[in-house]
């Protein structure tokens, strides 16, 4: 038996990284798109109807597995879905309306070694000096893919301006409690497979953006008769274009739906703190993105850090040795 494991072992490995690699590059897409959404609605109606579309995704997912969850496990499901979904995506789109896509896209370059420094103190993985090598040249070639395309001269063509401190350290605060999520959902995968993990979790925080967007909505009739302020905005739909539909759906479909459930199947078979060289794929593609919404040209600070990134992945892959790992914590 023991041989049959060892022998299907890298291969399930081999499939996480990929996982992780493809989740990667989809995310990369989701400030792309998010901008084009964001031309004609507000960042809460944005959000809200992306994960609408994610939700949709998930469905299949929802109606095929029923799971019972304990009340610890349900606890943990909920905190997950609250940071991961409306802390998380609030955040980042207010952050990205405050400044520009390349900006952004660097702040996200930090995530990796975030990740692994939150995996080695919280879940007990140790990663040794190649890794930490390999998560540093990663996070240093994503600040070169986008400082190589960030020029100043065609930040006015995204319509936001230049780029902030204020929306850079949104975007980083989102990357703090997207920490929680990953690690959350590694737990609970621990109990159930990848694919129930992320369609519960789309559920329940599609559920409570729902709640906190519009119940201000819904409360403005009695609003106005209690002379109380209320400055919630109809829900937009006849006025969206085809181009805000699309880009709605497909962040919701693609850059959403399908990550988590890649990414959580990834990390189930591969350390978090090892998967994490692959969040920089997101800032290299989104900074590529946000440069040809620019009207900007990638220069050879560009093309050194992408091939920081992808020697960074392929160091961190081909090492048939995983980093240590402690015993998984219990769930109570």
């Amino acid at each position: 038996m023991s041989e049959i494991v060892g022998s299907k072992r890298p291969a399930a490995h081999w499939l996480g990284y990929g996982a992780c690699a493809a989740a990667g590059c989809l995310w990369g897409t989701g400030f792309y798109f998010g901008r084009l959404a964001l031309n004609e609605m507000s960042v809460e109606y944005m959000v809200l109807y992306r994960f609408f579309f994610a939700l949709l995704g998930m469905l299949p997912v929802l109606l095929r597995h029923r799971v019972r969850f304990t009340p610890g496990e349900l606890k943990m499901l909920l905190v997950s879905a609250a940071l991961g979904i409306p802390v998380q995506f609030l955040l980042q789109f207010h952050g990205l309306a405050r400044t520009t896509v390349s900006h952004a896209a660097l702040m996200v370059g930090s995530m990796p070694v975030l990740l692994a420094v939150a995996a080695a103190l919280f879940a007990g993985e140790r990663l040794d000096w190649m890794g930490w090598l390999a998560l540093a040249g990663s996070t240093a070639g994503a600040v070169l893919v986008t400082l190589g395309g960030a020029h100043g001269a065609g930040h006015a063509g995204t319509g936001h301006g230049e780029p902030s401190l204020a929306g850079d350290l949104l975007v980083v605060a989102s990357l703090v409690t997207a920490l929680w999520w990953v690690l959350l959902s590694k737990k609970l995968m621990a109990r159930h497979s990848p694919p129930v993990v992320t369609a519960y979790t789309i559920l329940a925080g599609t559920l409570m953006l729902a709640a906190w967007i519009l119940t201000p909505l819904a409360a403005k009739p009695l609003c106005a008769q209690l002379g109380i302020p209320n400055a919630s905005a109809p829900m937009p739909f006849a006025r969206l274009s085809a181009t805000a539909w699309i880009a709605l759906a497909v962040s919701g479909l693609a850059c959403t739906a399908t990550t988590t459930l890649l990414w959580n199947w990834g990390i189930h078979h591969v350390p978090a703190s090892r998967a994490g060289v692959f969040l920089n794929i997101e800032p290299a593609l989104g900074s590529i993105l946000g440069v040809k919404l620019l009207g900007e040209h990638l220069g050879p600070y560009a093309w050194l850090g992408g091939g920081l990134i992808v020697g960074a992945a392929v160091a961190m892959t081909a090492r048939g040795r995983d980093p240590e790992q402690l015993p998984e914590v219990v769930l109570e």
